[in-house]
């Protein structure tokens, strides 16, 4: 296609509330140092501050999150179909010159609803949309039965999944999530009338094909991560800290983690919040809890640990934080069926388990030697696991000039 000179963003949220949207800010501010013109649309404020002082034109609704609005009923009704999102995007998209503009989505499952669907797709301009998730093809999201704590093989909106509950918080939260799911395949048209899909991951190509549009074009396109190759190495061997960084959810695998710490005799330290503090705390009365910490603060920590323990029951989307761990020489133990696994090169720069109960063994195998010399392989490899900003606008680029062919 011709020279994109205008991007539209289409995701949730304003402002960075996790990987999702971090991503697309980082798109966004990115594509405009490059001179183009970007709008940044969403249905969720308040606005990040750096996007305008990037020269980032905002469109925000400044609506509620879907899971923090206090009217449920209201936030049902507008998760089912927002309609002002689609309002407001037709508007866009008419608004802007066909022959140079292109539309690029990033997420809809707690803002935006299916309505963003149609005029998304509509082929009044071009589009790509990048999957961060599974929403795609699961209703809620993650391919993962929370009521079993484990990785969901059913078919996304088959008969057997219209019968189990597996959501995370009760049956009648399953039944929302099927009716937008319904609505997403219908009168949203996604994912039948998507024809530029970008991947983040080979775990995430794997589980979402068999969903896709035959017609699709599929690139792959890793996110941003800023890597300092003048930082030193983080000397694992030295440290005793085994680190969790995330949140603590039940997917997340933490209280695995808690259990094997407590079993191996290993120090744990989390830094995160979320609903399983008080299991992971009875699970391991030893572990230190701090709660979400800034970045810096994780920086020092990282340099205080024998190795990042990224034990997820999911199957992820393209996990930030264990790249960043290899980058700095932190040697990082992943469960095989996550996407992390990916970046692992097993016995050489981390370790790689198969079996949830053989965590402890993996903790009490990860000696100051060998972590040494896993920490030593994977800082030499440091400029593998990055991929910078402008790196990752410049392939984005790219992309969108392939569109459409």
């Amino acid at each position: 296609m011709p020279e994109i000179e205008h991007v539209i963003l289409v995701t949730d949220h304003a402002y960075i509330n996790g990987g999702v949207s971090k991503v697309a800010i980082d798109e966004a501010k990115g594509l405009a140092v490059t001179g183009r013109r970007v709008t940044y649309f969403a249905a969720i404020g308040p606005v990040d501050e750096s996007l305008k002082q990037a020269g980032v034109e905002v469109v925000c609704l400044n609506q509620p999150d879907i899971s923090e609005d206090k009217n449920r009923a209201a936030a049902m009704l507008r998760g089912l179909w927002n309609r002002e999102v689609a309002s407001v995007l037709t508007r866009l998209i008419e608004d802007a010159d066909p022959d140079h503009t292109i539309l690029h989505g990033h997420s809809f499952s707690r803002g935006l609803s299916p309505a963003f669907g149609p005029a998304f797709v509509s082929g009044k301009l071009p589009h790509v949309y990048t999957m961060h998730e599974y929403f795609l093809a699961c209703p809620n999201g993650g391919f993962y039965d929370y009521q079993r704590q484990e990785i969901c093989k059913r078919r996304g909106m088959g008969v057997r999944c219209l019968c189990t509950n597996c959501d995370s918080r009760h049956g009648a939260h399953k039944i929302f999530r099927v009716a937008r799911h319904a609505i997403l395949q219908g009168m949203g048209r996604l994912p039948r009338a998507l024809r530029d899909i970008v991947y983040i991951s080979q775990t995430q190509l794997e589980v979402m094909r068999p969903y896709l549009p035959k017609a699709a074009t599929l690139h792959h396109l890793a996110n941003p991560i800023a890597i300092d190759p003048t930082a030193g190495r983080t000397k694992a061997e030295d440290n005793d800290v085994f680190l969790y960084v995330g949140r603590l959810s039940p997917e997340k695998g933490c209280v695995d983690f808690a259990k094997a710490a407590r079993d191996a005799g290993v120090r744990a330290v989390f830094l995160g919040k979320g609903s399983q503090e008080d299991a992971i705390r009875q699970e391991n009365p030893n572990a230190e809890l701090l709660g979400w910490v800034n970045t810096d603060e994780v920086t020092h920590w990282m340099s205080q640990a024998r190795a990042l323990v990224f034990p997820s029951l999911w199957y992820e989307g393209q996990p930030l934080v264990s790249m960043e761990a290899l980058s700095k020489g932190l040697p990082v133990i992943v469960a095989n069926w996550n996407a992390a696994a990916e970046q692992i090169e097993h016995e050489k720069t981390g370790l790689i388990y198969t079996e949830r109960e053989k965590l402890t063994d993996v903790l009490k195998q990860l000696t100051p030697a060998f972590a040494k010399e896993l920490s030593i392989n994977a800082y030499n490899n440091r400029e593998a696991y990055g991929n910078s900003v402008k790196d990752h606008v410049d392939s984005l680029l790219n992309i969108y000039r392939k569109t459409g062919e």
